[in-house]
């Protein structure tokens, strides 16, 4: 009998297809108050006795998670947990994957992922901005835009979320450059280059996407060097991680007009604190780090566990299956 971890909320959205499982499957549900009962029964974390869980999307928000965690770190036998995210930095992931458990983690968000980057890049080369603040006072403006039809796209971490920009991209008569360690051709990418070549592409480049993970070799990759070496005019998109961007460096060649616009979703202290000079800055969009959340992506995130689920109780092979060797990098950023 497998032992599963599950929060509150989200068991009510998979109850029924649970329990088509109840031969193989024991739930134990933690509450928002961070209780955990068995059948109904309470049951202590200490005692739950865990083999996989759920790390759902609502978990991530609830001030239970750190009780949800402890008790997957505290179950001797502890082997899979699916979750919600994209990202596999946080450094509990190490954690549990130093027992000897496998990680899978969600690919959910990346359509809306995708639908941020393209929305921020055509505001940007429509000039958004400028338009509304003409609009705001009142004048009759007539602005000369930017196509993109013809522009190059360095899109820096070729995944599901790079995929997504690209597909949206080619439809608009884009030429796309995927950034990434495997060097197989993609059918969305004109070419594809390993992360060490990016400054050779970066003077070519009118957009440049970073959505690649965080880890010792792509921490601060957008530096000072980086953006020297981008070309006028050219918009900067981060949907990765904040740490990807050296934020001093950018701030400076913001300052020199190269990018000359910025999209930021993710920084490297979250929230932002309110003395930071990207809220205000006159060449940057910035949101908090929600580009992939939309009305479906929940629903996208529960197929997908309740798929892994099925698979990992047939003994099969898991989606999205996380390589402990980069759970090793990534702890060592």
């Amino acid at each position: 009998m497998t032992r599963l971890l599950i929060y509150e909320p989200s068991y009510r959205r998979v109850e029924r297809e649970l329990a088509a499982h109840a031969a193989d499957l024991e739930v134990v549900v933690m509450n928002r108050s961070g209780v955990f009962t068995l059948a109904g029964a309470p049951v202590a974390a200490e005692d739950a006795r865990l083999d996989i869980a759920w790390a759902s999307g609502d978990l991530y928000l609830a001030p239970a998670a750190r009780g949800f965690m402890g008790a997957v770190l505290g179950s001797p036998d502890f082997k899979w947990v699916q979750s919600a995210a994209a990202g596999f930095d946080n450094p509990v992931f190490v954690r549990v994957v130093a027992k000897g458990a496998r990680l899978t983690i969600s690919h959910g968000q990346a359509v809306g992922m995708a639908d941020y980057v393209l929305a921020g890049v055509l505001d940007a080369f429509q000039r958004g901005p400028e338009r509304r603040a003409a609009q705001a006072r009142g004048e009759w403006t007539q602005l000369t835009v930017r196509e993109v039809l013809g522009s190059t796209w360095l899109i820096v971490g070729f995944g599901a979320i790079g995929q997504g920009v690209a597909q949206r991209a080619k439809a608009f008569g884009a030429r796309i450059v995927g950034a990434r360690r495997n060097q197989a051709a993609a059918p969305l990418a004109d070419a594809i280059v390993p992360l060490e070549a990016l400054t050779q592409q970066l003077p070519a480049a009118d957009v440049v996407v970073l959505s690649v993970p965080l880890n010792a070799a792509t921490r601060h990759i957008a530096n000072e060097a980086f953006f020297a070496a981008m070309k006028p005019g050219s918009v900067l998109v981060n949907v990765g991680r904040g740490a990807l961007v050296d934020e001093a460096a950018l701030l400076a060649a913001l300052e020199r007009g190269i990018p000359a616009h910025a999209v930021l979703d993710v920084f490297e202290t979250e929230p932002l604190p309110p003395e930071s000079p990207f809220w205000r800055h006159p060449r940057v969009s910035l949101t908090a780090h929600c580009s992939g959340v939309t009305g479906a992506q929940d629903d996208r995130n529960r197929d997908l566990f309740l798929d892994n689920l099925g698979r990992y109780l047939a003994g099969r092979p898991l989606l999205h299956e996380i390589d402990p060797a980069d759970l090793r990098t990534n702890n060592a950023a």
